[in-house]
């Protein structure tokens, strides 16, 4: 079997080089198996920045995907992957080491088509931090799954056509979603891995005012505007630092 860890990255030099030494780290953790390979592909969606240096200074295979979004960006990846099993990763998290190897232990299962990764945030502020648990709650409750690391496999990613291009912010929840209803028409499953979590950077919860977390995390708000690209041009198309 085969992972292609997929990690789309806009102006992401600051942080990307953490994020390909924890993927390096858990990579090395499951190669060993005689069954098991991982290529690391990071997706330059138009950085003016480093960010394509640091992917090739860090051991990745650089795509260029030149139009913004994170969407096209997972789904420019997908296409030069030659894995079986499609692993999405966001430019600032960090893997614990035994990640790859778990997600490889869950599609060993021919039934199971794919599925997410528990996240902790650690942002400073405690009214922050207790406002994501509570999202945290929410999504359990919702099966809501954050796209911080998702991971499908191919057959099931090109049958369902991969990431909505036409969404701003909300596709990850959508593809889990829609991943979740193919598994369950086929009589399959999703896999949410729990005893271990990756955590993203808490850059935009230690920089944001709490005003503007509450309004860019409601769910009513994501969902009326989530394909308005001007609403959520300070989430991706701005780095924030």
């Amino acid at each position: 079997m085969k992972l292609s860890v997929i990690v789309p990255a806009f102006n992401e030099e600051a942080y990307l080089a953490s994020t390909l030494d924890s993927i390096h780290r858990a990579a090395a953790d499951l190669v060993g198996r005689a069954d098991a390979d991982v290529e690391t592909i990071v997706v330059d969606n138009g950085s003016s920045d480093e960010t394509a240096t640091v992917a090739r200074d860090g051991g990745a295979r650089v795509v260029h995907e030149p139009l913004q979004g994170i969407s096209r960006a997972r789904n420019a990846g997908a296409r030069h992957a030659q894995g079986d099993v499609l692993v999405f990763v966001d430019a600032d998290v960090t893997l614990p080491q035994t990640l790859l190897s778990e997600i490889h232990a869950a599609m060993r299962d021919p039934n199971c088509v794919g599925g997410g990764v528990d996240v902790e945030h650690r942002p400073n502020r405690l009214s922050v931090r207790l406002y994501l648990l509570g999202w945290r709650l929410l999504g359990r409750l919702m099966t809501m799954v954050q796209g911080a690391t998702q991971f499908s496999r191919r057959c099931a990613f090109e049958q369902l056509g991969g990431y909505d291009e036409t969404a701003w912010i909300g596709e990850d929840v959508d593809f889990y979603w829609r991943l979740r209803r193919l598994a369950r028409a086929g009589g399959r499953r999703v896999q949410l891995i729990r005893n271990v979590r990756v955590r993203p950077s808490a850059r935009r919860f230690d920089n944001w005012p709490l005003w503007r977390i509450l309004l860019w995390t409601n769910p009513v708000f994501i969902a009326l505007l989530r394909r308005t690209r001007s609403v959520w041009g300070g989430w991706y198309s701005q780095p924030v630092r």
